[in-house]
């Protein structure tokens, strides 16, 4: 498998909005792609994984949570021209069921936070910049406020 750098192939992102308690985890991203802007735990999909089982995974090797009751809640087009990256991000909506966010890789993770949308923290990522503009977002708002139950 080459470098997630190499030119003309598209790759895809997993990315988990893991709810609890009428918020959401986010983390500011450390290293090269992304750095200094803030995300969801996630990651890229590996060859032979569904896209649940690649955003389980995600989920448990950055932060060591187990998630659940996983469901869609958006797809983004992200370009990157400086990196040269073009992916696709499927972001799953999912319910945190176990563990406190723990940062458990550093190399990739520089601070973890729970917000909601209206304290979001910036700057955003690339697929997030896009998650915002679309059509998805009264839905994952919908989402996250029945997790307040």
């Amino acid at each position: 498998m080459g470098s997630m750098y190499d030119q003309g192939h598209v790759w895809v992102g997993q990315a988990a909005i893991i709810m609890r308690d009428g918020k959401f985890l986010m983390m500011k991203r450390a290293g090269k792609h992304g750095a200094g802007t803030w995300s969801v735990p996630g990651g890229w999909q590996e060859v032979g994984e569904t896209f649940e089982q690649a955003v389980t995974r995600e989920v448990l090797e950055e932060v060591g949570c187990e998630i659940g009751n996983l469901r869609f809640g958006a797809v983004t087009n992200n370009y990157f021209p400086d990196e040269g990256v073009h992916s696709i991000s499927i972001f799953s909506i999912a319910d945190w069921v176990s563990g406190e966010p723990q940062n458990l890789e550093p190399e990739k993770c520089e601070e973890l936070r729970w917000v909601d949308f209206d304290s979001l923290p910036s700057p955003l990522f690339t697929p997030w910049q896009e998650l915002l503009k679309s059509e998805f977002m009264e839905h994952l708002k919908e989402e996250l406020e029945r997790s307040k139950s």
